[in-house]
């Protein structure tokens, strides 16, 4: 398997990031729901649906479908959710903007701006019961699998698996920012919705890059 993909095909990426919110849209209001306002997943949704709406039939560099994502859900979501998910997805943008090819390097490189980005706008850190909880973790773990010299593939599983971890970590934690830090103890035992977001993501992310390294591993190999 080839270890990098070319980040001309950015629109197919994001578009595969679409699909996964619009389709758990109801999964995620549920969530959100039990501890929250009950409408995670209707602005996700209709945010990503703007960015669906905006790429389709373009040509994008991951960088230029990134920003145009990041564009929708500034735009397009109300409340906290809109800013915070936007400036990640501008911080992973600006990692990309002068990059051809996505290996393991670039691609973690990409996760710490898109962290970097988000703790300029945020103090919320892993246990305040938030996406962070999921993001963190998932960073951290890539970038210790890279660390160790485990190919692309695998530091991408143990993206995944950290950020399933992150996400099932806030059911037993009670909330410390947001509208759900005002029910206290009432918020344990419900997962978060931007965790379980987050989670949704990370892990579409790394499946569509995993299908392309094999597209790419194949190609080579014919």
């Amino acid at each position: 398997m080839t270890e990098h993909i070319s980040t001309r095909h950015g629109g197919d990426i994001v578009a595969e990031l679409v699909r996964v919110i619009v389709k758990n849209r109801d999964y995620l209001s549920e969530i959100d729901g039990a501890i929250g306002d009950g409408d995670h997943g209707i602005n996700m949704a209709k945010g990503f649906t703007l960015c669906a709406e905006a790429i389709k039939g373009k040509a994008l560099t991951l960088a230029e479908a990134l920003d145009v994502l990041s564009d929708a859900l500034m735009e397009g979501i109300g409340g906290s959710m809109g800013p915070l998910y936007g400036s990640l997805f501008t911080g992973m943008a600006d990692s990309v903007r002068d990059k051809t090819v996505l290996d393991k390097l670039v691609f973690q490189a990409m996760l710490r701006n898109g962290l970097s980005g988000l703790q300029d706008i945020s103090v919320a850190t892993v246990g305040d019961k938030c996406l962070m909880d999921t993001l963190i973790p998932a960073v951290e773990r890539f970038e210790r699998a890279v660390e160790q010299g485990e190919n692309f593939t695998v530091a991408l599983e143990s993206m995944r698996q950290a950020a399933a971890q992150g996400r099932d970590s806030t059911l037993g934690l009670v909330a410390k920012i947001g509208r759900a830090s005002r029910l206290g103890e009432r918020s344990r035992g419900v997962l978060d919705a931007g965790a379980v977001s987050c989670c949704l993501l990370l892990t579409e992310l790394a499946d569509a890059v995993e299908r392309r390294l094999g597209v790419s591993a194949r190609a080579a190999i014919g």
